[in-house]
Parts: structure tokens; sequence; C-alpha cells
């Protein structure tokens, strides 16, 4: 795929959409787009990945991806990926970098009515405007920052290996031949996070795809290293703002 530098194209409106469902897990190359765009998904998991920084995208989760950011991408077999392509130019309130956008009911709505190709040209100015006005940053986000030092990649690889591994920050200092207070530092230097905060965000993205795979919620809950449901659904909700039940229905 193309890496475009973001400025004018000629688009037929404003916001312009997208739909795709995905029939084997996929993976694409980093690109960039001339336009602003904003992904999300009517049912199914994707990730979007800038550099260091991995987003996962859900039905009530998107990303905002300014105009020339480059990034890759991913999604599960089965994901029905959605997008809105907004002209360059589009005054909105969100950054000029990623940030996470939640799809509420009213924005979901705006962006289906958006599809219509054949909206009368009216409906559609009110429409646009609407959606410009009610799209604003989430204040939750699946976001993991990889740690990129050679001192942190074995820790990053084990545990997105098996986000369930048991080993506390004491056990990985003592494997890797360094203080318990140089990890802490390398983590949050690198990362922005605790160590515990981290692996939580790692389970958190383990999890949605097995819950948007079919899993059940105790059956993820051991997957990704809790010793119970109610503690899984704990850490869930404050990392993604939703219980594990109310992501799998949604």
């Amino acid at each position: 795929m193309p890496a475009l530098a973001a400025g004018p194209v000629e688009m037929p409106f404003v916001i312009l959409g997208w739909s795709e469902t995905i029939a084997h897990d996929t993976t694409w190359n980093a690109h960039s787009h001339p336009f602003h765009e904003l992904l999300w998904n009517e049912r199914g998991t994707s990730t979007a990945v800038v550099g260091p920084r991995v987003w996962t995208v859900t039905p009530s989760l998107g990303l905002w991806m300014p105009a020339g950011v480059l990034h890759s991408g991913s999604a599960i077999a089965g994901t029905l990926c959605r997008a809105s392509f907004f002209g360059f130019g589009t005054m909105t309130s969100l950054s000029d970098t990623p940030v996470a956008v939640e799809i509420t009911p009213l924005l979901r709505l705006l962006l289906e009515r958006l599809a219509d190709t054949a909206l009368p040209d009216a409906s559609r100015t009110v429409t646009e405007a609407m959606v410009l006005d009610v799209l604003t940053p989430s204040p939750h986000e699946l976001l993991l920052q990889m740690p990129t030092s050679d001192l942190l990649r074995p820790i990053a690889d084990a545990v997105q290996e098996n986000p369930g591994d048991q080993r506390t920050l004491s056990d990985w200092a003592a494997r890797l031949g360094v203080s318990r207070r140089t990890v802490t530092r390398a983590f949050n230097a690198e990362t922005g996070t605790s160590f515990a905060r981290w692996v939580a965000a790692v389970r958190a993205q383990h999890a949605v795809g097995l819950l948007t795979r079919g899993w059940e919620v105790e059956a993820v809950a051991e997957k990704v290293g809790y010793h119970s449901a109610s503690a899984f659904g704990v850490a869930f909700r404050r990392t993604t703002g939703l219980t594990p039940g109310a992501f799998r229905a949604r």
C-alpha cells in the first residue's frame, strides 16, 4: 500500500464511507493517506500500529488517524471493518496525532447514514456537520506502547506470546541480572506506564481478540492470566470502560 503525504484530494463528499468484511486474518503494510481517517468496526477486532504504539479497534472504540501518518494494521477473520474518510482540512476537535474515539450509538447512526451515496445533498450536509460536532476523543483507549530497548525486549516478547505469564517485576529483574528499580525506570521511560499497567494492557488487547472470536469470559480470564472471572472483569473494565460481558454483547 502507498505512503501518501497529507494534502487535498478530490473526494465526492466531505466524509466518505468504506467497509469490508475480512475473510481471513489479514495484515496491512505501513501506509498513509492524504485524507484523515476514522477507523471503526461494525463487528470484530482490528489493530493499528504507529511506530511503537499499538491500538485495538473495536465496535465501540474507534481510532482517528490523521492524514499523512504512517501506519500498519491487522484484522481478525470475520471482522467487518468500517472507515470514514475526511477531506484534508476538515475542521474537527480532534488532534493531529492518532487518538481513540468512542463510537457512540449516535455517531454510529450518523456514519451509517452517510454510507448512503444517494443521500440528498442538504441531508448529507446536515449529517456531516453533526458528525463533526459529536466527534470527540474517548476517555478510554486500548493502546499499547511497545518497549524497544534490548533490556525490555525479552519481557515484551514473553508477555505478548503468553499474556498469562505470571512472572513479576522482581522475577524479570533477577533473570535479566539487573535491579528491580532499573526495570521499573526503563518501563516508565519507554512506555509511559508501570510494568503492571503495561501487562494489563497486553492482557486487555488479547482478551478483546478472544472475546471477538466467541470465547466465554471465564476461559478468556484464565487464558490471559487472571485467577477469577471477577478479577478479570475489574481489570478489563478499568482499561476499556466496559465489562467483558458487555463488550462481548457489542
